[in-house]
């Protein structure tokens, strides 16, 4: 008589807990800037593809096929994904993605970083602008001179818009996330990192086919 062991079942979520959709993070002007970019770049290599003579068209497709995915990558690629039960960090060149359980901490400094399994990721998505602390700093310190109740709040999360940085009120959330769901029970630590090869490959074959090009005269 043979017995075997019923695999453990999956967490579910408590039924108690209400419902949020998923949230998502990214820079607009980043995403206005790679686009206007893309749009320079590819009008100037296809007047040298169909205009240039010799080794330039060939040039200007090795360029084009090494420039048009690193200025996606770093303009258009990078987005933050918060669900109820994990988080994705959609960065340049690699993407992770981790159960709340598993985020240790988030941090806006200089740049915004997240803390997973003792390791830090930028978070690219979410830039910081000291030029944006400075306006907010500034709107705070008019709401008090104001008299408003409002601007003792303002360091705080939940804080008036115009008091705090974008990239600040982001990091707020996000932790707010990660405390509200990492401690549900049956949570797991899970966290997965992976390499953007539709980047890297084509960027990486671009470079290659560039210099040969330029060996051969």
């Amino acid at each position: 008589m043979t017995s075997s062991e019923n695999p453990a079942p999956e967490p579910q979520p408590d039924p108690g807990q209400p419902k949020y959709a998923e949230r998502s993070y990214r820079s607009s002007a980043g995403v206005a800037g790679g686009v206007i970019m893309l749009a320079i770049t590819l009008w100037l290599g296809v007047d040298a593809i169909v205009r240039g003579t010799g080794n330039t068209p060939w040039l200007a497709l090795a360029l084009m096929l090494l420039i048009v995915p690193l200025v996606v990558a770093f303009t258009l690629r990078p987005v933050v994904r918060a669900g109820d039960d994990r988080l994705l960090v959609r960065n340049p060149f690699r993407t992770v993605t981790a159960s709340w359980a598993a985020v240790e901490g988030l941090r806006s400094g200089y740049s915004t970083e997240l803390f997973v399994e003792g390791k830090k990721y930028q978070v690219w998505a979410v830039p910081v602008s000291m030029r944006a602390r400075k306006r907010a700093a500034r709107a705070k310190t008019r709401a008090a001179a104001a008299g408003d109740p409002g601007a003792t709040l303002a360091s705080r999360p939940g804080a008036p818009e115009t008091t705090r940085a974008w990239s600040d009120r982001v990091v707020d959330e996000l932790r707010e996330l990660a405390e509200r769901h990492g401690g549900r029970e049956g949570a797991r630590s899970e966290v997965t990192v992976r390499w953007a090869y539709e980047v890297i490959a084509p960027a990486v074959a671009g470079a290659v086919v560039m210099i040969v090009l330029l060996a051969i005269g």
